[in-house]
């Protein structure tokens, strides 16, 4: 015990240390928050573009361009992305966190994109001649029947997509970013002693992932009261 007590001691306590998990643990959460909203956005505008195409075969060009954003980012990994946007795309802009979001919210997106996509596609057609013969037209259609019904359908893949977003964002230091990682791995350096750092920032990245599966749970509990 004692010896734990001065394990814990010297990687966080001493010299102020924990201060590189907490300012991790803010860029982290920032990071994915803002890649969470792209991700959502895009996905979503992906999604229905898709899914018009597969339904009724227009959107032919936009389709293509969707096809092919969906290929790129899903065939290739993530950090090599967050490199290239970093290196290459977003040279001029000096906040790291937002070239990190980007990066992060155009990968996400594309499974997000696929996600809503199958749950637009399991809607029965008849619920969209059902919102046809009420006067409504494609748009409010999608925005008012079909989409809620394919979010609740597709909740729980969708919490499951940014818990790996989530955990994705560890790979943030490639580009310089203090996240929650990095700051493990500098109290790393500096004690000369892996355990105590890392297990405590697996069992933070293990605390959030507990508490989105949670509220989802507790989401998923509401949709189904709802229905009643």
């Amino acid at each position: 015990m004692d010896g734990f007590i001065k394990s814990f001691h010297q990687n966080f306590i001493e010299k102020d240390r924990y201060m590189y998990l907490l300012q991790g643990f803010g860029n982290t959460i920032a990071i994915t928050l803002l890649a969470v909203v792209i991700g959502i956005i895009l996905g979503f505008l992906v999604a229905i573009v898709r899914s018009t195409h597969d339904k009724h075969g227009g959107l032919k060009i936009l389709n293509a361009i969707c096809h092919v954003y969906l290929t790129v980012i899903r065939g290739t990994p993530t950090v090599v992305q967050l490199m290239i946007m970093f290196y290459l795309v977003l040279v001029s802009v000096n906040n790291k966190i937002v070239v990190a979001a980007v990066a992060f919210g155009l990968n996400s997106g594309a499974y997000v994109a696929e996600i809503v996509r199958s749950g637009i596609m399991s809607i029965d057609e008849g619920q969209f001649e059902a919102g046809r013969s009420l006067g409504l037209n494609y748009g409010q259609t999608m925005r008012l029947i079909i989409m809620p019904q394919a979010f609740k359908n597709v909740l729980p893949a969708l919490v499951n997509e940014f818990i790996t977003l989530l955990k994705e964002t560890s790979v943030s230091g490639y580009i310089g970013i203090m996240d929650l990682t990095r700051g493990a791995d500098i109290i790393r350096s500096g004690t000369y002693e892996p355990f105590m750092p890392l297990i405590g920032t697996a069992v933070i990245y293990l605390l959030l992932v507990m508490l989105l599966t949670a509220g989802m749970h507790k989401l998923e509990e509401r949709l189904r009261r709802n229905e009643r």
